[in-house]
C-alpha cells in the first residue's frame, strides 16, 4: 500500500457511507444488511459498541469515542476495508469530526439521515429482541435522546424516511455509492 498525502485517507476505490439518525431509526439493522449484501471487506464501526461497549463512556460533548470513531474508521480504510460508520451521532458532538473524515476520504463518501418521527420510535424500539435493554430503555430515554432532523450542514446527508423498507434502503445505499459494483475481498 502506497502512503498517503498528508490529511487525506483511505484510496479512491473506498467507500464510506455514514448511518446516523435517532435510536431505533434502524441503522444497526442497514449497516447489517450492507454487510450481508456485500459480503466481507466491510467494516461497521458502530459508535454504540466503541462508545459504551468499548469505552464505558457517557454520550457527551468532546467524548473520547469521537475520536476513537475517526481512528478507527481511518485505520480500516486506510487497509483498504469498505466502511460504514454508524450511530446517533447528534451533529454538535460529533459534526465536525464526520465532516473531517468525509473531507479527507479519497474515495466515494456517502452519508445518510434516517429520519423516523417519535411515534415510529417508539413503536420500533418495542421489537427489539433485547429484554434487558427494553427494560431498562424505556419512553423518558427516548424523548431525551430524540433530535428532530439533527442533520449535519452544507447538506452533506440524503434523508431517508420511515417510508423506506430495509431491503429498499439497504439497495439505495449500495447502489449510490457504487458496492453494487465492487467486488468484495475475501479476507
Amino acid at each position: 500500500m502506497t502512503e498517503a498525502a498528508p490529511g487525506t485517507v483511505g484510496t479512491s476505490d473506498t467507500r464510506l457511507i455514514v448511518l446516523r439518525g435517532n435510536s431505533a431509526s434502524g441503522k444497526s439493522s442497514i449497516a447489517v444488511g450492507l454487510r450481508e449484501k456485500f459480503g466481507r471487506n466491510l467494516a461497521i464501526v458502530a459508535q454504540d459498541n466503541l462508545r459504551r461497549i468499548v469505552l464505558r463512556e457517557r454520550d457527551g460533548p468532546g467524548g473520547a469515542n469521537i475520536g476513537l470513531i475517526d481512528l478507527t474508521a481511518r485505520y480500516a480504510l486506510d487497509h483498504g476495508f469498505h466502511v460504514v460508520v454508524e450511530g446517533i451521532l447528534y451533529a454538535d458532538r460529533y459534526g465536525t469530526m464526520l465532516q473531517d473524515l468525509a473531507r479527507a476520504h479519497r474515495g466515494i463518501t456517502r452519508c445518510y439521515y434516517l429520519h423516523v418521527p417519535f411515534e415510529e420510535t417508539m413503536l420500533r424500539h418495542a421489537t427489539k429482541p433485547d429484554a434487558e435493554y427494553l427494560a431498562h430503555v424505556n419512553e423518558h430515554h427516548l424523548r431525551g435522546w430524540y433530535r428532530e432532523m439533527d442533520l449535519l450542514p452544507d447538506a452533506l446527508e440524503t434523508v431517508i424516511d420511515e417510508a423506506s423498507a430495509l431491503d429498499d434502503t439497504v439497495q439505495q445505499i449500495l447502489r449510490e455509492s457504487g458496492l453494487d459494483q465492487v467486488l468484495p475481498i475475501d479476507r
